[in-house]
């Protein structure tokens, strides 16, 4: 009981820790507007290739500008986990001030857990 309330509590610790680095590196990097962005800076988020950054533009071409975030998730292409994982870095106002490509972070195997 004492070992599964522990791997709990660690893991916990992980997500916040993971998630406040998430915020923290969108800040230091940049963002982008999805709303006025051109294919390449589209292309600079976490796995978003030229191909799903050109579906972007289709949508928004087709449906106006994004109301809100989650409305990404209405592009072929990103899902759920992708949308987690671009939502530090995405912005429906401003400038896009992301210059770089972000790559995302190596995922641990549950073998390096151990």
């Amino acid at each position: 009981m004492y070992r599964t309330n522990r791997a709990l509590m660690t893991l916990a610790l992980a997500v916040l820790t993971l998630s406040v680095a998430g915020s923290l590196a969108a800040e230091e990097s940049g963002v982008v507007n999805i709303n006025t962005a051109n294919l390449e800076q589209l292309s600079l988020l976490p796995r978003v290739g030229p191909t799903v950054a050109q579906r972007i533009l289709d949508f928004r071409q087709e449906n106006g500008r994004f109301q809100t975030l989650e409305d990404l998730m209405l592009v072929r292409g990103i899902g759920e986990k992708t949308f987690e994982l671009i939502k530090p870095y995405i912005t429906l106002d401003g400038p896009t001030s992301l210059q770089e490509k972000v790559r995302p972070p190596r995922e641990s195997s549950a073998q390096e857990e151990r």
